[in-house]
């Protein structure tokens, strides 16, 4: 008897198989839709595909052309699907990356600005942005690259992120999430303008403003070296001495100094930015190598 039984469960899985084989397949309907392999009818459910973060997207190996996920920290979550190249947001095409949760302020001029510094190893469609640890190398870039201070990631990845030199914030794949963009050198200059009405947007490698500078740094000492002047934070920028990685690939500055890249340049050879002492409450404008390393911020398109 039991034999029989297991005979009958037997043919009844078998022929259930060639059926769902040789049919469309209908959930929660009788009659799937001819253009559907699978149907799935409901007026009070939907439809739940595999969640998970951007970083557990990227160690897909080898995702199949058309695999759909639901990143749960791009942007404020996405739809995506892969394309066979990259990961696009179903809704509104190339999808972004974590760095779209990056909190941020807005001042009274109508700015949007994150408040802490980017530290995506992607561009914005999802191709890897390479790590360059030797100095000789770094300094020999054409090619956007990005670095740890002083490579050491376990002191001060959490607290500066990476430095980034001016060819990754220029590269057409763009260095920022959807929806944001590395500012240009009017956006600063209407940065320090909106915290200083006095400042000068017109100088060239100078002090634009005697007070801005620490009104967009972080207050106290915990980050900044001492006496760490002027530093209020009232602007809400909480600038952080991410520190710099020179031409030679050298690292210096970091507890002294930050300087953020424009998306602006100078000349051929010279990027526009801005930089913030622990010694003074000015903010300067300056134009450096595009080999630097520097830290980055970004506006809200």
């Amino acid at each position: 008897m039991k034999k029989l039984f297991s005979f009958l469960i037997f043919a009844f899985l078998l022929f259930t198989f060639e059926f769902s084989n040789a049919q469309n397949v209908g959930i929660g309907t009788n009659t799937p839709d001819a253009s559907a392999q699978l149907d799935v009818t409901s007026t009070s459910r939907g439809l739940l595909p595999p969640r998970m973060t951007c970083a557990q997207r990227n160690a897909i190996v080898n995702p199949a052309a058309g695999l759909i996920i639901y990143c749960t920290d791009c942007a404020s979550g996405e739809m995506q699907c892969y394309n066979g190249t990259n990961w696009m947001n179903m809704i509104i095409g190339i999808g972004s990356n974590a760095a779209a949760n990056l909190p941020s302020f807005t001042t009274s001029c109508g700015q949007t600005w994150t408040t802490q510094n980017l530290s995506v190893s992607r561009y914005r469609n999802g191709d890897v942005i390479p790590q360059v640890t030797d100095a000789t190398q770094w300094q020999n870039l054409t090619t956007g690259a990005w670095c740890w201070y002083n490579n050491d990631s376990a002191t001060y990845a959490a607290t500066y992120g990476r430095l980034y030199n001016w060819y990754a914030v220029n590269d057409s794949r763009g260095l920022a999430p959807i929806g944001w963009h590395v500012p240009t050198d009017a956006e600063w200059n209407k940065l320090v303008k909106c915290i200083d009405p006095s400042a000068d947007t017109v100088c060239q490698n100078c002090t634009q403003s005697a007070t801005a500078g620490g009104a967009m740094k972080e207050a106290g000492t915990s980050h900044w070296l001492s006496p760490n002047t002027g530093a209020t934070n009232s602007s809400g920028f909480a600038g952080l001495p991410g520190g710099t990685r020179v031409t030679n690939g050298t690292f210096y500055y970091v507890g002294n100094d930050g300087i953020w890249w424009s998306s602006t340049e100078g000349s051929t050879t010279y990027v526009w930015n801005r930089y913030l002492n622990y010694n003074g409450a000015d903010v300067g404008r300056l134009s450096n190598y595009k080999t630097y390393g520097f830290s980055v911020r970004l506006v809200r398109d």
